[in-house]
This record gives structure tokens, sequence and C-alpha cells, in this order.
């Protein structure tokens, strides 16, 4: 019998994380013997590569301002666990999550004898637990996000009153396929027929694979570029000034209160997903709610900002597009300083690549060093190695422990310069614990 919050957790994070054969029947299973708690709900659905947190944080900001109550499921968690399932923004608490432990745990143990396949995975119990909770509040829309993919993630068991696909790049191959096609057919799997989906800025090969899903399933298709816009007015400013238009909203500026280029096309993004939702649940929104939505959202880990002189930011991005994506920020926000980047990648991504584009900049002094990463299964990657035969401006600096990356590049930088600690969202959890005790 589980008695405590932290048996609660070691319950969670004990369970395996992935089957062979992807499904949504032991899911499907798992929910039935709970009571189908998803049911009855407002949801957004919300799958892509890359910024279905941003967008997830922008879209509570708006609704909450709007009047709505709003429940949201984002993952992975940056501190604690408890930041995955949130109503009105403010985490579960401890004692409800334990609570809910104790109602899904019997459940786990008899799927584990009567499935061939063995009973629920981490996730599965993640969403499960999720489900319950917003059963017992009620909240006006739920804002879920995909874990992996879409078709077979195990929150691809309600019909939503709108999808959104953000964006399709490379990442999680070995689960969703080595082609952005095949990719791109996951995250289609959140697609419903007749409901609504947003998407965002997608390759040609995936944006096809997408728009002929939607169109089999006589979903109307909301496009970036197409039927809304966003564009920065600010150029060379960390918080961009935006400018928004769609079919029915014209001419909207914002200030957007997460810093980065790349939140732009996020933003549009999410204006344009409350557009809709808030269109077919019959409800009007005011263009000043938008504008201070956007403005007062926070997410943490996102180019988050941890010290104002000098700058230094935290930025959770874990894989090709995210440091791509960080890559322009740099180019168009910090072009006149020096930028010190101290950055830990998991070996499962593609961290030669990754530093590739880091070290491609001119003023870009790298620091690369490592941390003890989610579990012996997932390590962190030998950056050390991996640097060797990549040409930069300024050599590299291998630091062991990243609490010294840190020292050192304090010790080197002014209060002129930028300091950006990167890579995966574990070693980010990690350092956010050290700077917000």
């Amino acid at each position: 019998m589980i008695k405590t919050y932290e048996e609660a957790l070691s319950f969670i994070h004990g369970r395996t994380q992935f089957k062979k054969i992807p499904t949504l029947a032991r899911m499907k299973r798992f929910l039935k013997e709970l009571g189908n708690p998803q049911e009855g709900l407002n949801y957004i659905h919300i799958t892509g590569t890359n910024g279905k947190g941003s967008v997830v944080a922008m879209m509570r900001s708006i609704l909450l301002e709007n009047g709505l109550t709003v429940g949201s499921f984002t993952s992975p968690f940056i501190t604690r666990f408890n930041e995955r399932i949130e109503y009105n923004g403010v985490q579960i608490s401890n004692d409800d999550l334990l609570r809910l432990v104790q109602k899904v745990e019997p459940i786990v143990e008899k799927l584990d004898c009567e499935l061939a396949t063995g009973g629920p995975t981490e996730f599965e119990i993640d969403t499960a637990l999720m489900f319950c909770y917003m059963a017992e509040k009620r909240p006006d829309v739920v804002l879920l996000e995909v874990g992996i993919g879409g078709l077979y993630d195990s929150t691809n068991v309600i019909t939503p009153v709108v999808s959104v696909i953000t964006t399709v790049g490379w990442d999680h191959m070995k689960y969703l396929g080595d082609t952005l096609a095949k990719i791109a057919t996951q995250k289609a799997g959140i697609i419903k027929r007749h409901v609504p989906v947003v998407i965002g800025n997608l390759p040609q090969e995936a944006r096809r694979v997408i728009l002929d899903d939607a169109d089999q399933k006589d979903a109307p298709v909301y496009r970036l570029g197409v039927e809304f816009s966003g564009q920065k007015l600010n150029n060379h400013q960390f918080y961009a000034k935006i400018k928004y238009q769609s079919t029915r909203m014209y001419h909207l500026e914002a200030i957007l209160g997460l810093g980065g280029d790349y939140q732009v096309e996020n933003a549009a993004l999410a204006i344009a997903t409350v557009e809709v939702f808030m269109r077919q649940q019959g409800l009007t929104i005011d263009r000043q709610v938008l504008i201070k939505g956007l403005k007062e959202t926070t997410w943490p880990g996102r180019l988050e900002e941890i010290n104002e002189l000098p700058l230094v930011l935290l930025d959770g991005a874990h894989n090709l597009p995210g440091i791509q994506a960080l890559v322009k920020t740099i180019k168009d926000d910090f072009a006149e300083k020096e930028v010190y980047i101290l950055v830990a990648i998991l070996a499962d991504k593609q961290y030669k690549l990754m530093l590739g584009e880091l070290a491609s900049l001119g003023n870009v002094h790298l620091v690369v060093t490592r941390f003890a990463g989610p579990g012996p299964k997932r390590p962190s990657a030998d950056l050390e190695e991996a640097v060797k035969d990549i040409p930069t401006k300024y050599p590299v600096q291998v630091v062991n422990e990243w609490q010294l990356g840190i020292s050192e590049i304090a010790r080197q930088m002014s209060t002129e310069d930028v300091m950006i600690i990167t890579g995966s969202l574990y070693f980010i959890s990690d350092v956010r614990k050290l700077f917000t005790k």
C-alpha cells in the first residue's frame, strides 16, 4: 500500500517507459476500469516536435485572463513532477497526487496480471492521474499536451474542440520513424473528424502529410502564414513585439512575456487556437485580454531569464530544432554581445549536429559539460570527444562538473555579456534548482 508522496513518485517512476508494440488498447482499458474520467470535458490537444510547452503556457495565460478555468497537462517537468498536472496555473498538491495514485495502483496491479503485455507504462499512469484530477476539477478547458508523437500517445483517447500541431522535426526517431513524413503521420494522429486543426510552420514533406490527413477527416485547417500570421515588429530585441492578424482579427499588437524570436510563431499559434476554441464554444474574446495574457506568460526553462545583469538564460533546447531556434535568437538579438554557452546533452540526441550549430556562431564561447541524466539507460553524452572535430572561433572548454562550468563562465564574462545554459531539459532542471532555491 502506497502511504506517502515519495512512495507515490517511486511507484510512477518505477514503471516501464515503453512497450514494444504501440497501442491505445491498454490505455482505453485502463481508463474504462477507472470509470472513463476523460469523458465530458473540453480539450485542446497539442502535439509537435518543439513549441508545445510555450504554446500551452500562452494559451493558459490568455484563457485564464478571459475568466475561464483551465486545466493543463505538460511534459517533461522542470523541477518537480507536480508541474505536469495543473489547474488554473497551480500544480496538483502532494496530497491530491498521493490520493489519486492510491486510486489507480490497484487497477495497475490488476492489469499487470490480466494483460499479456503487462499493465500501464509510466506515461500512461501520468495521463490517467491527470484525467482523474480533471474529472474532479471540471475546468472549462483542458490543455492536453502529448508525450511523444500523437497517434499512439496515451493522451489520444479524447475528441478535442481543437487540435494543434506546432512543428515537425527530427526527434524521437526510434519511436516515430526515420523520415519527416513518418514523424508527421504520427503527429497527424491527433486530428479528428470534423475537428479544426491549427498548424504551424511545417517542412513541406510533413505539411503534405498533415493536410492530406486533415482533408480525409474533413477537419478545417488553420495554417500559420495563410489563415493567420504573426511577425516581429521590434528587431534585435529579446522580448518580441508582435503583430498578429487573422481572417477575424486585424492588426493585433502585443509584447510577449516569453523571450526569443521563435516565440513569435508560438504566440501566433496560441492566439489562433484560442480564437478557434472560443468561436467553437460560442464565446467572445477581448483584444486587451489577449495582449495582457501574452505579456504575463511565464514558462520555466524556455529562454527563462534568471539573472538580469549580466543576463543569464536557461533554455531547454533539447534537440536539433530547439538548438537551431536558439541559434536564430542569438543571431537576431545578441549579435553584438559575447555569448557564453554551457551545454549538456543526452547521449540519445543528435548532439554532434547540435554542437556544430552552436559552434558556427562567431560570438559564442562554448563550454561543454555533463550531468547525472534521468537514469542509467539515458546517460549524458561525452561532448568532449564530440567537439574535437568541430571548428570554433574560440577554443571549446571542457568542464566535467557543470557547477564549476557556471563558476568558470562567471569568472570570464563581463556584465555586458550573456550566459546561456542549454541542452537537455533534465540538465536545465538540475541547474534551475540551484538558481531558484
